[in-house]
């Protein structure tokens, strides 16, 4: 043995220095061609800050694949990598340069984006540091950046080739823009609450002094930038009108009355003010009637010169000026409160503005089409399919936005001179200036599980490693990145990135919320640690949890989850000491097994059937669950104590065996446990009798054909529900363990009552009878005299004398019948008082007579039970 386990399970000194051991080992290297390849690619954290616990569930999970795809003889591929996250880490570099008095426009372009490299590598390390605290089987060999150098060509390319086959786009649309970080977002980087708002009802007037048409809007601070007010052509309250002008509000802008039939007449006051660049529906009227487009406000939510002398209020603090001016002018009708739903930017929280913009776009119908023609993925739970599946519909998909106004991310490959625009990497030559904006981080991030592999160059780990495996992600960026990766890799591999795509749920807290800033329910995974250890989080984040469901986080949990490793710690210290320090393992020959060898052995192979077929299935609950009882229950509680018999055995050869089979099925533990807890594993696989040079890169146990013996399990079976039987008639007259009691045993026929007897040194052993006998038949036996337990294969027959003593049980009976007449007496009393009946509530009258029901029941028992014990 090269290892002794000590004596106390201390989790901080099991995990410290495997990872360096790992690494130094290069048992997470990929490369051996002469395996079958499995890949997964890790879902590249943002370079911005901390690890959360959706990230340590999420590798977690991942890292169960790998470890026992590696175990099972795979090339197993895990490749790490982190995400740029355009506006998320410059908005963290622009805060980390406003705390030192100066913007990124102090600094220029150039100098900006080298404090964004050192920002990227500086968090980049501690993101490692993290991995390795979670234990995660990555290939450090293969790691990629989304703004490295390779990525950066995969990106160029497809930017280019969309262009050229006319999927990708320039064009004037109303996009999302975020004020603060002054760029466009795609529609599923906004997210939608419910806000307090209002309806602001106020007085166009009509410029020829006929009156006025008033509208209703919760933005007014647009109407600088109206271009027309809008009735329905049919509706009867503004025909007259139409045609004419009204003038703007606190302004002398005339802007005609039209008609178009997207206005809904019963909605409003069905009159509706057009500003073709602040609204989509606006947009689009603006295209039919071909009206300007003017913006009045600037980039960052303040108002321009066409608002005035609002010019340079923020938009809310116009809005509210506004109200103020119509007031005075009495063109105010009311306020209307609501509550409605507001965009705001996922990335810093600030409300939506629709803005037209000039941006570039990805034409996505066809895109679409093409992943729901394919039929190479999988999604586990299956019903997440559908998500995907209306999101990516081609009537209704909306085109991409990926255009960024931004410093930090994949800079454009388009150049422009006068009104020419051509799209290529190099510079086309004198006078040509590049586009300024940079690329939405999601157009790298969808190309992440080839362009990682080195394409678009044909490269050897992209032909060994591409289709990936599995990815695994959880459901809230199905949109966002999946649907993504897919039409991304279906449209330029020809191929789905990935054959499953295993979906988790999120993180929430104790009591179903979610794990929030302002509700202060957030929990470090790194704070866990520290407190219970890597294996424990792992155990429990993997273990509570089926595919799809969301996690409660509970510490009670993670205290069990450190009991369960204690208990196993604990189990293979009592193997260890027993092998003895001359112990050298020989191999199992079935012929040499005794009953509880033959049949821990044939209960492994279940268990191996049942964790293999939950593996396969991602159903690492279910997987757990059947290990859990296994080591618990067959292991711990039964072959281990049965095993203390047969190594104080005189035969040799018995120890020996019973010694091989410790050995084998606790090994094969370790190995089955391994994925989930790799630290434990790995100190005790290091202390048992052992090939390789970790268990990372051990077999993974198999099903052995030589050990499925159902009968042998069948007769231990059998021994396990005698033992447990007389146990509880023990429990139950409060006998204890050491007082010897007779046992008849009653078998079913001969062949049970052999099979029965056959463990019979440890039926001595485990319920200390003063005298064992084994019957076919029950005849001559007085039933009276005995407490007879029935199971499946046998009855037992305990003498009741040798359970109970007859004076004590007798005595006690009498006492608890005197007391039972006593308050039949007190109840029929009550019961037959007419003053009673007629005064006392009915639910009262109904609890006595129920009382009265379970007294006579307990009554009749206890007579039942003197008769016995007096015949």
């Amino acid at each position: 043995m090269s290892k002794e386990l000590k004596p106390k399970y201390d989790f901080k000194e099991v995990e410290a220095g495997k990872y360096d051991f790992w690494l130094k080992g290069g048992f997470f290297t990929a490369g051996d061609k002469s395996k079958e390849p499995f890949t997964i690619v890790i879902p590249p954290p943002n370079v911005t800050g901390k690890l959360h616990l959706g990230h340590s569930w999420d590798t977690t999970l991942q890292d169960i694949i790998i470890r026992r795809k590696r175990m099972q003889g795979y090339d197993a591929l895990w490749l790490p990598g982190m995400d740029h996250a355009g506006i998320a880490t410059q908005a963290k570099v622009d805060a980390k340069l406003k705390e030192q008095g100066i913007s990124r426009y102090d600094l220029g372009r150039e100098k900006f984006l080298e404090v964004a490299w050192q920002w990227k590598h500086e968090y980049a390390g501690f993101i490692r540091s993290q991995w390795a605290a979670l234990g995660l089987s990555l290939d450090y060999t293969k790691e990629r950046f989304t703004l490295d150098e390779g990525l950066n060509k995969a990106v160029n390319h497809v930017f280019i080739t969309l262009y050229n086959k006319g999927l990708l786009y320039q064009g004037e649309r109303i996009i999302n823009w975020d004020c603060q970080a002054k760029t466009a977002l795609s529609n599923i980087e906004v997210e939608h609450t419910d806000d307090e708002g209002a309806f602001y009802h106020y007085n166009y007037p009509l410029t020829d002094g006929s009156g006025y048409v008033t509208i209703a809007t919760t933005r007014p601070e647009t109407m600088f930038a109206d271009q027309a007010v809008m009735v329905h052509p049919e509706d009867e309250r503004y025909k007259n009108i139409i045609g004419k002008k009204v003038r703007i509000p606190l302004t002398n802008i005339e802007i005609p009355v039209i008609a178009d039939s997207y206005v809904d007449k019963d909605f409003g006051t069905g009159c509706v003010k057009v500003t073709p660049a602040h609204d989509p529906n606006d947009f689009e009227v603006g295209k039919r009637h071909n009206l300007p487009m003017p913006l009045c406000m600037n980039d960052d939510g303040t108002m321009n010169s066409m608002a005035g002398k609002y010019e340079g209020m923020d938009r809310f603090e116009c809005r509210k000026h506004i109200i103020e001016d119509l007031q005075k002018e009495g063109l105010y009708v009311k306020t209307e409160p609501i509550v409605h739903s507001v965009g705001h930017s996922e990335r810093t929280g600030v409300v939506v503005e629709p803005r037209l913009s000039k941006q570039w776009f990805v034409k996505m119908d066809v895109l679409a089409k093409q992943v729901l023609e394919n039929d190479e993925y999988r999604f586990v739970p299956q019903r997440f399919k559908q998500t995907l599946e209306h999101w990516l519909d081609p009537e209704s998909i909306q085109d991409w936005c990926v255009s960024r106004q931004l410093w930090w991310g994949h800079r454009i490959p388009a150049w422009y001179k006068d009104n020419e625009v051509k799209v290529q990497v190099e510079c086309p030559g004198e006078g040509w200036v590049q586009d300024e904006d940079v690329l939405d981080t999601w157009f790298s991030s969808a190309l992440w599980p080839f362009s990682t592999l080195g394409w678009p160059e044909k490269t050897d780990l992209l032909e060994r490693y591409y289709p990936t495996n599995v990815l695994v992600t959880g459901y809230d960026i199905i949109f966002f990145w999946v649907a993504r990766m897919l039409f991304q890799g279906v449209e330029f591999t020809h191929h789905a990135p990935f054959k499953d795509i295993l979906i988790h749920g999120l993180i929430r807290d104790s009591q179903g919320r979610k794990m929030s800033k302002s509700l202060g329910n957030g929990v470090d995974p790194f704070d866990v640690i520290a407190k219970y250890g890597t294996d424990s989080l792992r155990y429990f984040l993997t273990t509570n949890s089926a595919p799809g469901l969301d996690l409660r986080f509970d510490e009670t949990k993670i205290e069990s989850s450190w009991n369960y490793l204690n208990k196993i710690w604990n189990i293979s210290r009592y193997v260890l000491m027993n092998l003895g320090t001359g112990y050298k393992e020989t191999s199992i020959e079935v012929s040499k097994l005794n009953l509880p060898s033959k049949w821990i052995l044939s209960k492994l192979n279940k268990v191996i059937e049942n964790v293999d077929y939950n593996m396969e299935k991602y159903e690492f609950g279910e997987a757990a669950r059947t290990l859990y009882s296994f080591v618990w229950d067959d292991f711990a509680s039964w072959y281990v104590e049965l095993s203390k018999v047969d190594l104080q055995s005189e035969d040799k050869e018995e120890q020996q065996m019973t010694k091989n089979v410790l050995v084998y099925v606790l090994r094969a533990i370790v190995k089955l446990l391994h994925p989930f807890i790799p630290f434990i594993t790995e100190e005790i696989y290091q202390a048992l009798p052992h090939k390789e040079a970790s268990i990372t890169i051990s077999k993974w146990p198999t099903v052995k054909e030589e050990f499925k013996d159902e009968l042998d399990k069948e007769a231990i079976d059998d021994m396990i529900e005698i033992i447990t039987a007389v146990r509880n008639e023990r429990s139950k007259a409060n006998k204890a363990p050491k007082e010897p009691i007779a046992l008849t045993i009653v078998a079913k026929d001969n062949a049970v009552s052999k099979t029965i007897a056959s463990t019979t040194k440890y039926l001595f052993k485990f319920t200390n009878p003063k005298k064992l006998e084994f019957l076919t038949s029950d005849e001559g036996l007085d039933s009276k005299r005995y407490v007879i337990v029935v199971l499946p294969m046998c009855k037992i027959f305990i003498p009741t004398e040798d359970l109970v003593n007859l004076e004590e049980a007798i005595k006690k009976l009498e006492a608890t019948k005197a007391k039972l007449e006593a308050e039949l007496a007190r109840s029929e009393k009550m019961l037959s008082n007419e003053s009673f009946i007629s005064k006392a509530p009915q639910a009262k009258i109904d609890a006595e007579k129920a009382k009265q029901k379970e007294y006579k029941e307990q009554y009749e028992e206890v007579l039942k039970s003197l008769a016995n014990l007096n015949a």
